[in-house]
């Protein structure tokens, strides 16, 4: 039993995207950044890409969670400390060391990878209007946890070197958390998120032991 109804929930939404507009724009123009990034690799393109990610867990875990789904459920916080510990891994990792290097490599991994980012800017949204979620009653990309999940994921699934364990971890456990929503709430866009990370993490442990050397993960 959740400790909140459809109806907080989908109010928090709607009172969070009040609160910050216009940030969704700036959102899906980081989005867009990234994903031009990772096909165009100008110098610091993959730091700049980490950054991104960053700054996209941070917001929604200080902002979103900490701020706005904490008055219908206290364990938002806990929530909001993990997103600010994958927002300081990727800047640890990815930023200060570059040990995430995105590109576009033809093949099953980097397909899915583009699903996920396609799904999680366009589809997410649109599949929550026709379900009757419309804007602003709906999760935003770039500001919200489960598409910033999702996003992440798609990402990382875009990469040409061993990916570090420990960034696999957090959005493994939101992916579990935040897909209940799909059944708990009958939110049904979160379905893909559910099983997300089942396809996500082996997909890249796989690719990491065939293709392309150790890497340790600290």
């Amino acid at each position: 039993m959740l400790p909140f109804s459809l109806e907080q929930f989908l109010a928090v939404f709607a009172s969070y995207n009040a609160a910050i507009w216009p940030a969704q724009i700036g959102a899906y123009f980081l989005g867009g950044l990234a994903i031009v990034l990772v096909l165009w690799k100008p110098p610091h393109a993959d730091r700049i890409t980490t950054g991104i990610l960053a700054m996209m867990w941070l917001w929604t875990g200080l902002v979103y969670l900490g701020a706005f789904f904490s008055t219908i459920n206290k364990a938002a916080y806990f929530f909001c400390t993990l997103f600010v510990i994958q927002a300081a891994y990727l800047l640890y990792s990815g930023v200060y060391h570059n040990r995430l290097r995105f590109g576009f490599a033809p093949g099953t991994m980097a397909w899915v990878g583009v699903t996920l980012v396609i799904y999680s800017g366009i589809l997410y949204p649109l599949i929550g209007m026709a379900i009757g979620h419309p804007y602003p009653e709906m999760p935003m990309f770039g500001v919200t946890p489960c598409p910033v999940t999702i996003f992440t994921f798609g990402l990382l699934l875009l990469t040409v070197c061993p990916v570090p364990r420990a960034l696999l971890v957090v959005p493994s456990i939101w992916s579990l958390i935040g897909g209940s929503a799909a059944v708990l709430l009958n939110v049904q866009q979160d379905w893909l998120l559910l099983v997300s990370a089942l396809v996500v993490v082996p997909l890249i442990g796989l690719r990491d032991r065939q293709t392309l050397p150790n890497v340790q993960a600290i």
